[in-house]
């Protein structure tokens, strides 16, 4: 009962100290989920353009996210975590001010939808920054051995941004048109800025000009591949759910991805320290298999209530698995290169979906859409061959200069 009392008072006070945190994210992510359902009535009826244009303008926020990931965590190892936030949160207001500026446009389309695929890039680095800073803020506050409670609360928060913010979004784009959607991408970094400035500033890592680059590469490729494979049934729910719904004629077509979502959220709330106690590896290959269990069920749902159970499951299982995988890659990779450790491992969730994802859609457009979660159960799987070998192996000197016990 004693140690019960204390181990629920050490997470009272791990929430306390990143609420800030999470805070910063939930605001700075908001913009990025306002613009998503909007975008493409704006660019084909707002601009006129086709659909090649409209998948471009939504889809070009992930090569410079993904790009820049490496480079954000460099640079908030080097100018600490919080610059790192706030050079984000100043990117993504600039981004606004090109969706204002592209509005001025509008009568020249292409000129129009050149600039909006500007804003659309700074806002993929932007996020970049703001969510490696905000994780690596998170790192230095309740160091390593909470690493699972961090990237699964901070998730939590970025996850949460980008659901509330599509109703938001659409609201506001029905009230006032994109300009709306602009001048908020403008405004709400900016409030946030406000936010964080005030915040307490953890210092940047004194030897990271001494960091090797390929040997922190390579502690954390293999949790990273693993998260990789795991993050495949985020994309299918995320793409391919209401198409699913709407293709057997299944009301309403958003059950699926609301039960993913709060599934997802309720189980980061409640269990998001069990990576840190039982170990990131052991923890992701349960996970693993709840998630292939529950995309496997949607593959085989008679109807939408099975399948909502499923996306439930498959929301469970991907809770925990990214913050397992991740506790894997901060453990095995020196402490002064928390940002770069971040910035390489959520780069292979940008590659799962801005590559897996697409794969998917070929995978449904040649065996039909319940195929898609048929694939998506068997490369789910895959993660589990890299977990397996984790928890084999114990977590060895850190590499680089500095030592700390795990």
């Amino acid at each position: 009962m004693i140690l019960s009392r204390f181990r629920h008072a050490m997470d009272t006070t791990a929430v306390s100290t990143l609420l800030p945190v999470m805070t910063v994210v939930l605001t700075g992510f908001l913009v990025i989920g306002l613009a998503l359902p909007v975008l493409p009535l704006h660019v084909h009826d707002g601009l006129g353009l086709g659909a090649f244009v409209v998948g471009l303008v939504t889809g070009s926020q992930v090569p410079p996210s993904l790009i820049s990931r490496i480079w954000a965590g460099d640079f908030a190892d080097r100018q600490g975590p919080k610059r790192g936030v706030i050079t984000g949160l100043l990117a993504a207001s600039i981004s606004g001010l090109l969706y204002l500026l592209s509005l001025q446009f509008i009568a020249v389309p292409i000129a129009s939808v050149t600039i909006l695929l500007l804003g659309r890039a700074l806002l993929g680095a932007a996020e970049s920054f703001i969510i490696t800073g905000a994780v690596s803020w998170g790192l230095v506050l309740l160091t390593s051995k909470s690493a699972g409670n961090v990237i699964a609360w901070v998730g939590m928060a970025m996850f949460a941004a980008l659901a509330v913010g599509a109703p938001i979004g659409t609201a506001l784009y029905e009230i006032g048109g994109f300009i709306a959607i602009a001048l908020a991408t403008t405004l709400v970094p900016l409030a946030t800025l406000a936010l964080a400035l005030r915040m307490k500033t953890v210092p940047a890592s004194q030897s990271a000009a001494r960091r090797p680059f390929m040997s922190v590469a390579a502690a954390v490729w293999m949790p990273g591949l693993g998260a990789a494979f795991g993050s495949i049934g985020f994309g299918a729910i995320l793409a391919f759910s209401s198409l699913f719904f709407a293709e057997r004629e299944w009301s309403p077509v958003w059950l699926a991805f609301t039960a993913y979502a709060v599934s997802l959220i309720a189980a980061r709330l409640v269990f998001g320290h069990l990576p840190d106690r039982l170990g990131g590896a052991r923890v992701a290959l349960i996970s693993v298999l709840i998630e292939a269990a529950g995309l496997a069920l949607i593959w085989l749902a008679p109807g939408p209530v099975v399948a909502a159970v499923g996306a439930m499951l498959t929301g469970l299982g991907y809770s925990l698995v990214y913050p397992g995988f991740g506790v894997e890659a901060v453990r095995r990779a020196p402490p002064e290169s928390r940002g770069l450790v971040m910035g390489i491992y959520t780069a292979f969730l940008d590659v799962a979906l801005g590559f897996g994802t697409p794969a998917l859609g070929l995978v449904g457009a040649w065996g039909g859409l319940r195929s898609v979660f048929m694939a998506s159960t068997l490369i789910v799987l895959c993660a589990t061959v890299i977990a397996v070998p984790l928890i084999k192996a114990p977590v060895v000197q850190r590499v680089g200069s500095s030592k700390e016990r795990v």
